[in-house]
């Protein structure tokens, strides 16, 4: 689907098992009680949340699920320097070095490296990828500052269901001058995208962010690129190169270090 088309509908499915699972455990009060400081919060969040979606979305067909997801994760080192500069947290030499040795890893892992400039030129659309990750990964981070310093006093609930919200308002026009999927197999991805990847997993994401600082939360989110290369394997057969092998295994020794500095 198109980009925003598949954000719109992630972000409804998304909001509706988040409401209904608000009702059963009686958790709406949560949302209905915020007030102006939680209500600015939950809208940083989810504006700069929806807009990294749209941005990784547009960038996966560009340069794969692998290499985009590499080059998104990016993310948890601008949350350490943001973590760093608005949350005064502390961040050791050992983390920046680390920081460092995964960049370059990045930068193998990206492809960048492996090409020629004539390939290149026949490929002006993966650069674009590149950068469309990139930017997405800043806006991810931004998002995650707030959640970081907000997550405990507003609740995981609220800033879930309230990101999606700000998607379902902010994108409601797209599908429709679009249009909509037909119905089936389609409507069965993008409900698994908004209830399994949205409700639960940001809850459960939001709620870890609550109880960690901000190093080990960087340090954590990389599994995500991890199994994204593992699964563009597995069932696309986009196997990653040699040198982005070497990029990822030098991200993961860099994070490994990280982990055991904490």
């Amino acid at each position: 689907q198109d980009p925003a088309t598949t954000v719109w509908f992630r972000c409804v499915f998304g909001l509706g098992a988040l409401l209904a699972w608000g009702a059963a455990t009686r958790r709406l009060h949560e949302i209905t009680g915020l007030r102006a400081r939680g209500l600015a919060a939950v809208g940083g969040a989810g504006a700069l949340m929806i807009a990294s979606w749209g941005l990784f979305f547009a960038a996966i067909p560009l340069c794969s699920i692998a290499v985009s997801t590499v080059v998104f994760h990016l993310q948890p080192f601008w949350l350490l320097a943001m973590g760093s500069l608005f949350l005064r947290e502390r961040v050791t030499r050992a983390q920046w070095a680390a920081a460092g040795v995964a960049l370059a890893g990045l930068a193998l892992a990206s492809g960048v490296v492996d090409h020629d400039a004539a390939w290149w030129e026949e490929r002006s659309g993966y650069a674009a990828g590149l950068v469309l990750s990139l930017a997405g990964s800043v806006l991810y981070a931004g998002a995650g500052l707030i959640a970081r310093s907000e997550a405990q006093r507003v609740g995981s609930f609220a800033l879930s269901s309230g990101q999606c919200a700000v998607g379902v308002l902010a994108l409601s026009a797209w599908p429709l001058v679009q249009g909509i999927p037909d119905w089936g197999t389609a409507w069965g991805w993008l409900a698994g995208l908004g209830v399994l990847h949205t409700g639960l997993a940001y809850v459960l994401l939001y709620a870890g962010m609550a109880r960690l600082a901000t190093g080990r939360i960087a340090v954590l989110q990389f599994v995500y690129p991890a199994t994204a290369v593992l699964v563009d394997w597995a069932v696309y057969g986009r196997a990653l190169s040699p040198l982005q092998m070497l990029g990822v295994v030098l991200m993961g020794a860099a994070l490994w270090t990280v982990r055991r500095g904490e």
